[in-house]
């Protein structure tokens, strides 16, 4: 419940919008479903668009202020979902916007989880985009409940009065800023979410009670002063011109309008496929629908990916290595997951390409295993790529890109019910050869950390050794969010 997401229009379509329909009517009524479609597109914009605003929100006022403003507008969502009826149908155009704008908000904040899982980073960053990805399971138990006899009011209404878990979790274990990366000793994440200047646990009366941010910005410092920090980006703007922001924006852009256009073109390419047969379109458009419901199965994987490549380049780096190079290393590591994530698009942009009803279920799955794969990648890269204090910026704006350069689907979908005469044939055939070109970021985020291991100066042949006579042996880390 706490990530709410666009597909919950699929089950609003049980709410009375037509007096025409009724409530468990079969009966259908073509102005209400063309509704319903335009809600659910401008809630799946506002997902992403929105992105950037609340990106800005998280890095410039903190955690516990950017999740109040989610919390209040999704339990405002929930409220006027509960309230609308038919008179009142106009209710739920703001309010799955406001209900996506809540999910993202709870998405960005919990990123930072993966802060206190050191190498596992990574994968705890995909398992929450596979949790963001398959929320709409929530709404599948209330269309559940809801034939069971229950009212939609009175589910919403209990969904509304949960935003008090969100509100504890915010206040109790959640910083009011953000989670450090990397944390400082004796960190605890409890009920303060603080550590004390002096690395012991803060007492709950507020002896030691020290600002989070204040020592977050000690650790910028001190990270600067042992080059921790990447000199390619010491501001937003520098992060925004790199040219792995443009080309990870081109990958996520093209990506995810090949799955925006096969969605809208489903239903065409199955009527046509199964000659009109109602009872066969049904069928596997159930069967598509029980597959969205698994990301959160297979975005793991690709956390998992990462962590362990990022694991086995520190294994085989010789003794002892820079923070810089490190750093490449890590940033190296990202470079199989993206590859794999192209050749999964490419792969589902084919299977979907052939005139075959059967082949259709490997093309569903295909489809949720690369969404998984896009959306946790592209949250793992900008942590891994730039620093923390812009991530929710870089976050959102790519984000914000994509939402912008979906709006192309709408010439799309005209093309296909056009000239094409509702055969998506050839648009996927087109998207195969597109989905192909995306290998061009992984290829530009190789050459790039191949260009800067060559401008790295060599490392030393022994550990430094302290005025005290100790020997310090710079130890592995990852890059921050």
């Amino acid at each position: 419940l706490a990530l709410p997401l666009s597909p919950l229009t699929r089950s609003l379509s049980l709410a009375p919008l037509s007096p025409s329909r009724s409530l468990r009517s079969p009966v259908s009524c073509a102005a209400q479903d063309e509704r319903f479609a335009l809600i659910f597109t401008l809630a799946s914009f506002t997902t992403n668009f929105v992105s950037l605003p609340n990106g800005l929100l998280l890095d410039h006022c903190g955690t516990s202020l950017t999740r109040v403003v989610g919390i209040t507008v999704y339990t405002l969502s929930t409220l006027m979902i509960a309230l609308s009826s038919a008179a009142t149908a106009y209710l739920l155009f703001p309010a799955l916007c406001f209900t996506a704008f809540g999910g993202i908000v709870f998405l960005i904040t919990n990123f930072q989880v993966g802060n206190l899982f050191g190498e596992k980073r990574s994968t705890v960053i995909t398992i929450y985009n596979g949790a963001f990805d398959s929320s709409s399971i929530v709404f599948l138990i209330v269309k559940v409940i809801y034939e069971a006899g229950l009212s939609i009011r009175s589910m919403f209404l209990f969904i509304s009065s949960l935003s008090i878990l969100h509100i504890l979790r915010t206040i109790f274990l959640l910083p009011k800023r953000t989670i450090p990366y990397p944390l400082p000793q004796a960190y605890e994440y409890g009920l303060t979410c603080k550590y004390s200047e002096t690395g012991e646990r803060e007492n709950i009366s507020g002896e030691v009670d020290r600002d989070p941010q204040d020592t977050k910005q000690e650790l910028i410092k001190a990270s600067v002063q042992n080059g921790d920090i990447e000199e390619d980006f010491p501001d937003f703007r520098s992060c925004v011109r790199s040219s792995l922001f443009f080309t990870n924006c081109f990958w996520l852009s093209l990506m995810q309008l090949r799955h925006y256009l096969f969605i809208g073109t489903l239903n065409p390419m199955l009527f046509l496929l199964a000659h009109g047969d109602p009872n066969l379109v049904s069928k596997f458009t159930n069967a598509f629908a029980i597959t969205q419901l698994c990301g959160i199965l297979f975005a793991p994987w690709n956390g998992l990916l990462m962590d362990r490549n990022k694991k086995k380049s520190r294994h085989e780096m010789s003794p002892p290595a820079s923070l810089a190079t490190q750093r490449v290393e890590d940033v190296r590591a990202m470079v199989l997951p993206l590859g794999v994530t192209v050749g999964q698009c490419v792969a589902f942009s084919l299977s979907a390409s052939i005139p075959r009803l059967e082949l259709q279920y490997l093309t569903f799955i295909l489809q949720v295993i690369n969404r998984s794969f896009i959306y946790g990648g592209h949250a793992a890269f900008i942590a891994t790529v730039f620093p923390s204090t812009h991530f929710g910026k870089v976050f959102g704006l790519s984000m914000s890109i994509s939402a912008l350069v979906s709006l192309l689907q709408y010439p799309c979908f005209a093309l296909v019910k056009g000239p094409l005469h509702n055969d998506p044939l050839y648009l996927n055939i087109c998207f195969v050869v597109l989905s192909a070109l995306t290998f061009v970021h992984p290829l530009n985020v190789y050459l790039h950390c191949r260009k800067k291991m060559k401008s790295l100066p060599k490392p030393p042949s022994s550990p430094l050794v302290l005025s005290g006579g100790e020997s310090e042996q710079l130890s592995p880390r990852e890059t921050d969010i």
